[in-house]
């Protein structure tokens, strides 16, 4: 691959900083307590820690063959956009929008939430949330396609991915409410992003934001926060266990496959919502025969 751009790793040189704001926390908790706020508990920190560490080391063999993928876009496309001083924020913004459809097809679809569930199985909301990451995130890397045949260097993808995801470490706190009104319009913020986190009706499947709230405003996925969000899913885990955690929806979502009467039945188990369930049985034959 040609003019492979000299860009720095981001998410290694943000490592002190995201020790350093996570004991901040947790000392803030310590000396202000806070009976409202969902705050820490070991177990679960344990569980985020080390669904953390476990991704770092999945991504990694994921990358292989979208690295490979990528590629061969690259040198197919005869498109190239060059890595300048104004050309990486335009690379930001677009990377930044691909995430906001990546994120949405990830609650939307249930294949991909079986993905993503991982991230919102905690009951609390703090720092280390942040760090509770899927091992199954092979499903994300079709919705970055389009840059590069649009002829952004995968390398220079992967720094934006990766700022993308520095970012959205420090919003997952509850101990700041709210930042400047100008801020709170533009940018993804930890109230925004409590929001996404909770597990009410009104709150679900929305903020779907990573550096930028705007793509929330303008395709009507926005939503304040309002009331203390309840974090969490609609129907929680018992179990601090990482690889239950990394793995309970595509367990769930198998069984429902096996229990499924017929392919139109096992397509909406795997393209429709998390909560999509068949019509009863006779519903269905009289809608079928209604459409015949």
């Amino acid at each position: 691959m040609r003019c492979m751009p000299n860009l720095p790793d981001v998410v290694l040189w943000s490592i002190p900083a995201f020790v350093l704001l996570t004991v901040v926390e947790m000392v803030s908790y310590r000396l202000h307590p806070d009976e409202d706020a969902a705050g820490y508990e070991a177990k679960d920190t344990a569980t985020s820690v080390t669904m953390g560490l476990g991704s770092l080391v999945f991504d990694f063999l994921w990358k292989i063959p979208i690295v490979a993928i990528y590629s061969a876009v690259y040198e197919l496309t005869p498109l190239r956009v060059p890595v300048l001083g104004w050309t990486v924020p335009l690379m930001l913004l677009a990377q930044d929008f691909c995430y906001y459809w990546s994120h949405r097809g990830h609650h939307v679809v249930r294949i991909l939430w079986a993905c993503h569930v991982v991230h919102h199985s905690s009951r609390r909301f703090n720092l280390t949330t942040a760090l509770r990451q899927p091992w199954t995130s092979l499903t994300v890397w079709p919705f970055y396609l389009p840059l590069v045949a649009a002829g952004v260097h995968p390398a220079a993808l992967a720094f934006c991915s990766s700022a993308n995801l520095v970012y959205q470490f420090w919003i997952h706190t509850e101990r700041i409410d709210r930042m400047p009104r100008w801020f709170e319009f533009v940018f993804n913020t930890p109230s925004h992003h409590r929001v996404h986190h909770a597990s009410q009706g009104g709150y679900l499947d929305r903020n779907f934001g990573g550096i930028l709230i705007v793509w929330d405003r303008l395709f009507g996925t926005f939503v304040p926060e309002t009331e203390r969000p309840v974090y969490g899913l609609t129907k929680n885990i018992a179990t601090y266990n990482p690889l239950r955690v990394a793995t309970h929806e595509y367990v769930a979502l198998a069984r429902d496959l096996r229990a499924a009467a017929g392919w139109r039945q096992r397509v909406g188990h795997l393209l429709r919502g998390p909560g999509w369930q068949p019509a009863p049985a006779d519903e269905e034959t009289a809608r079928e025969t209604a459409t015949a």
